[in-house]
């Protein structure tokens, strides 16, 4: 394919993806290297010490009110999980995936790439068990700071978390797909 017609493929695929999101930050995000470094500091980051504190807070919020009707039973542990899933899968991004796209060899990570989907499906569906464990994120009347503070937390952190998944998916795998489909491979001759 010519590098025009990829061009316009990509302008294409692109103008569907929410604008917004597309230019984070003020940032041209079609080149992969830098977006992969928005990734790390952004989310990766982010998530770790997000994770620490709502488990703390889930923590609390169980031990204090757990005669409570509304209280979160098993937040805690269902953090947990999510946790170490969600630190797994981005030390594979890391050590793996990452390294493979800032190297330009996209065609290689297609395998890795489907299983980061995957992943994050299965993170879409731990963070709607959280929905459920929380009653949609409502707080009882007369809920203390700590179940606010917690809450809250939560909050941001889905959205950050949806946030992450999104760009992952459809800027940056959809990128190193169309880059890896509309760029010749090279032979090796030898």
């Amino acid at each position: 394919m010519s590098c025009d017609l990829k061009e316009r493929y990509m302008q294409q695929a692109h103008s569907q993806l929410d604008q917004s999101t597309w230019h984070a930050d003020g940032q041209n995000w079609s080149s992969v290297s830098p977006l992969i470094d928005h990734i790390l500091v952004r989310y990766h980051g982010v998530h770790r010490v997000q994770l620490t504190e709502l488990s703390r807070l889930a923590l609390l919020i169980e031990r204090v009110h757990a005669d409570h009707p509304h209280c979160p039973h098993g937040l805690a542990e269902h953090l947990e999980v999510l946790s170490q899933e969600l630190e797994s899968h981005m030390q594979k991004e890391e050590q793996i995936l990452f390294p493979l796209l800032k190297r330009g060899v996209g065609a290689q990570a297609m395998g890795p790439i489907a299983v980061m989907r995957r992943e994050h499906d299965d993170h879409s569906v731990a963070l709607s068990q959280l929905q459920q464990l929380t009653y949609d994120l409502t707080l009882p009347d007369g809920a203390c700071g700590s179940w606010q503070a917690l809450y809250k937390g939560l909050a941001t952190f889905i959205s950050d978390l949806n946030q992450h998944i999104y760009i992952e998916n459809h800027i940056l795998f959809e990128t190193t797909f169309l880059n890896a489909l509309y760029t010749p491979q090279e032979v090796n001759h030898g």
